[in-house]
C-alpha cells in the first residue's frame, strides 16, 4: 500500500465575505495554516466578494508563502472569479484542485 502522504486541511466559506464577514475567515485561515502544511480554501458557496474578502485572499497568500504552506482555492464561484479577474489577481490567487 503507498502512503497517500498528508490530507489537505479544508476551510469552507460561505455566503458574503465582506467587511463583517472578512476578519473571521481571516483568523480561521492563519490558524489553519499555521498548523497544515496544505490548506484548501473551498469558495463554492460564497455568493458575494468584496475588497475586504479579497484583501483575506491575498494575506492568506502572503502567509502561505512565508509558512511554506500551500494554500488552494477550491470552487472558485462566480463572483468570485469576477472579482480576481477585474483586479488581475487571478494568476496569484486562483489555484483550484
Amino acid at each position: 500500500m503507498q502512503d497517500q502522504g498528508p490530507v489537505a486541511f479544508t476551510v469552507r466559506a460561505r455566503g458574503e465575505i465582506d467587511l463583517a464577514t472578512a476578519p473571521h475567515l481571516r483568523r480561521k485561515l492563519a490558524r489553519a495554516l499555521v498548523e497544515h502544511r496544505e490548506v484548501v480554501l473551498d469558495l463554492s458557496e460564497v455568493t458575494f466578494m468584496d475588497c475586504a474578502g479579497l484583501g483575506t485572499l491575498v494575506q492568506a497568500r502572503n502567509l502561505a508563502d512565508r509558512t511554506g504552506a500551500r494554500l488552494v482555492l477550491h470552487g472558485i464561484a462566480h463572483p468570485v472569479a469576477r472579482l480576481l479577474r477585474l483586479t488581475g489577481l487571478t494568476g496569484r490567487l486562483a489555484t483550484t484542485l
